[in-house]
């Protein structure tokens, strides 16, 4: 299946909502630190309901720890700043589909690592600055699995 990476998340109840949509496509769930939010929190364990047994999350200490355990996989940035449409790319199983903070998006020197060309956008109207997160991981991670006609579903 798909790699889900968050970096520097700050809102609990996108998490718990990202952590249930992970149950249910099979995707792991790879969440990078610093977190702006406790793990614990009661937002994200609502928004998670029942589904954080069945959902495959890991925690990194930063980028380059994560990077480091992703060695070998492609890995696509989805951002404001894309370069590309996130429906122009055939995903192949494994991939890394990167999503930056609610509020910041990828940090420079992150984006800074990953090729323009992996770059991805999610088109919008114009003069909009983004959508939810837990909507455009939704948008992106079942593209890439219909891809693969929701294998295992």
């Amino acid at each position: 299946m798909f790699n889900i990476a968050l970096f520097n998340p700050v809102m609990a109840a996108n998490a718990g909502n990202i952590i249930r949509l992970c149950a249910n496509n099979g995707c792991a769930l790879h969440l990078i630190e610093p977190l702006g939010f406790d793990f614990e929190e009661k937002k994200l364990r609502r928004a998670g309901l029942d589904y954080h047994d069945l959902a495959r999350v890991q925690r990194y200490p930063d980028f380059a720890a994560f990077a480091e355990a992703m060695a070998g996989k492609a890995m696509y940035a989805i951002t404001t700043k894309g370069t590309r449409n996130y429906t122009d790319v055939a995903f192949q199983e494994g991939d890394v589909l990167l999503f930056g903070s609610e509020t910041s998006g990828l940090a420079p020197d992150v984006m800074a690592q990953i090729p323009e060309h992996k770059r991805l956008l999610i088109p919008m109207m114009p003069n909009n600055r983004s959508l939810n997160l837990s909507n455009s991981v939704a948008l992106v991670s079942y593209e890439a699995w219909r891809q693969h006609d929701f294998r295992g579903a």
